[in-house]
Formats: C-alpha cells, sequence, structure tokens
C-alpha cells in the first residue's frame, strides 16, 4: 500500500512515499481505509527526533494517529463496527497511509466532511480532558490562551456549550474570529494582565493552549496557581503549573460520541486551513511548524 513514511528523523523533508505492506485488524480494532488525516504537530515531533527523549520510535515509521474513512475489515470482538461503516477518532499509529488500524473510533453522521471528521478526535479529546481537569462549571469565567488554535477553539465552544463564559487570547488579526466562536477576545502579549482586567470580571480559571509564555500573566491573574492547566508551555513544572499531557489509555470513544453529535449540529467546528493530498505529507508539516493561521491542515487519501 502506498505512504509516507520516514527512514530518519529530520525536517519535513525526511517523510518520503513508500510501498508497504497492508496491516490487519487484531482483537478490538478495525482497519480503515483512509480518506483524510489530521496533522498535529506531535507528528512533527516524532518526524523531528524532538520525542526520543520520552519514548522511542523505531524505524522506519509512519505517522500520524488521527484519521477518518470507511472500515474494511474487523477484528475479533469488533461489535459495534461492520465493514462499510464511515468512522472517524485515533488509530496505533501510521494514519499516513492508504489503511491503517486503529480501536478508539466512532461512526461519522452522514454529512459531515471527511476533513471536519478527521479534525476532531485530538482536538476534543484534549479541550475535554483539560475543561474536565479545571472543572469549568456554568457562570464562571475562563481564560483561554491561544483561543483561536485548533484546541483552543473547541475549548471555547466546548466551555461555552458548559455555560462558562469564557475570555480568549489571539492575535490582533483572530479577534474577529474569536468573537465569533462566543469570547470576548483579547489580544496577547505585554499588558494582558491590565487587558483582562479591564473586562471587569474576575477569572476563575486559565487553559493555556498557546504556550506563549502567558502563565506567570495567568497566576497573577488567578492571585495564585490553582486552576491552571496548560498544554503547551514547557515552563510550566519550574512554575508548578500542571502540564496536561494525553496518553493512550486516555482515549475515550464517549468523546468522541459526543464531538460527532455537537459537530454534526453545528454546535462545534473545526476551521480546516488546508487540506493537502497524502503525498504533499513534506509541506504539511512545513505549515504546521512556521503557520500561525487559525485552522486545521488535513491530508487526504
Amino acid at each position: 500500500m502506498k505512504t509516507m513514511q520516514i527512514d530518519r528523523f529530520g525536517g519535513p523533508e525526511v517523510l518520503h512515499a513508500a510501498e508497504t505492506p497492508e496491516p490487519h485488524a487484531g482483537r478490538g480494532q478495525v482497519r480503515v481505509r483512509v480518506r483524510a488525516i489530521g496533522v498535529n504537530l506531535f507528528d512533527a515531533k516524532v518526524r523531528s527526533g524532538a520525542m526520543e527523549a520520552v519514548f522511542r520510535t523505531p524505524l522506519p515509521a509512519l505517522l500520524g494517529i488521527e484519521l477518518a474513512g470507511v472500515v474494511d475489515e474487523v477484528g475479533a470482538g469488533v461489535t459495534e463496527l461492520a465493514a462499510g461503516d464511515e468512522i472517524f477518532g485515533l488509530s496505533e499509529g501510521g494514519a499516513y497511509a492508504e489503511l491503517a488500524v486503529a480501536s478508539v473510533v466512532a461512526k461519522k453522521p452522514k454529512g459531515l466532511s471527511w476533513e471536519l471528521a478527521a479534525s476532531l478526535a485530538v482536538a476534543g479529546e484534549t479541550a475535554t480532558r483539560v475543561l474536565d481537569a479545571l472543572a469549568v462549571q456554568r457562570g464562571e469565567m475562563l481564560l483561554v490562551h491561544g483561543g483561536a488554535g485548533v484546541v483552543g477553539s473547541v475549548a471555547v465552544q466546548l466551555a461555552r456549550l458548559r455555560g462558562a463564559r469564557v475570555i480568549a487570547t489571539g492575535s490582533a488579526a483572530n479577534q474577529a474570529l474569536l468573537a465569533s466562536l462566543g469570547a470576548t477576545p483579547v489580544v496577547y502579549g505585554d499588558g494582558l494582565v491590565a487587558r483582562v482586567r479591564a473586562l471587569g470580571a474576575p477569572v476563575d480559571a486559565v487553559f493555556d493552549a498557546a504556550g506563549k509564555g502567558a502563565l506567570p500573566d495567568s497566576i497573577e491573574l488567578r492571585g495564585g496557581k490553582t486552576r491552571i492547566v496548560t498544554i503547551a508551555d514547557p515552563s510550566a513544572h519550574q512554575l508548578g503549573i500542571p502540564f496536561s499531557a494525553g496518553t493512550a489509555a486516555m482515549r475515550n470513544v464517549a468523546v468522541l460520541r459526543t464531538m460527532a453529535e455537537l459537530a454534526a449540529s453545528g454546535k462545534v467546528t473545526v476551521a480546516v486551513a488546508e487540506v493537502l493530498p497524502l503525498a504533499e505529507a513534506p509541506r504539511a508539516h512545513a505549515l504546521i511548524e512556521k503557520s500561525h493561521a487559525p485552522g486545521k491542515i488535513v491530508l487526504t487519501v
């Protein structure tokens, strides 16, 4: 089958086309004929070798964990899915391919595009995990750093559905986008504390999805270190702030089903910034590492 793989760590150029044997569904798995792949910064970190200190990636390797496609083989023990079902979710790795195996998937609602479906799983799981960790409640004020990014924008929408009020930071160019998501927009950077305080509402919790050095301002706005979580700032440990990173054990089909229902009803969406064919995976990685434009980058097969 056709894939895009790496034989060594390095820049986007190390991704190259390769023919590899077809995988088969094991117990609790389905094999998916891939239609769309969500590109994540995590993929680029694995490709570069930046994740080697955390876990080893045997080479050659196929990247990608987020996909949407059609079930074409069902493993033992799978009872809720059948060949021909349109699904989306999280693969066991190796989504940059014509075929991939997966165990954490949900049915794709009819009418939901492949590109949007392939953009829901990681952002939905991450945003839900952090909002739960922060115990965001109706009527509270949540500050989201990086509200125009994929995870940040989903967090804003999910928090609003929980009945929370949201202040979201972003660039000057993204203020209208943040407002359209239901947040009160604020420009990030120097003077942020004063701009947030000028809005007249105390901040009950902070979700840092940006990793742009906003944790000291967050601590000041909260008056302490409680109810602040980051998914992006490596200085979190030194500051005594929790860093939330997803693990395979946290993957949750229930979250996928909820995201599918919300997306199908138009209550939650993800902006898709760029759609590229699988062969242009190197360009997709270059974009995700350098671009500040909001929206998901998706590969299609």
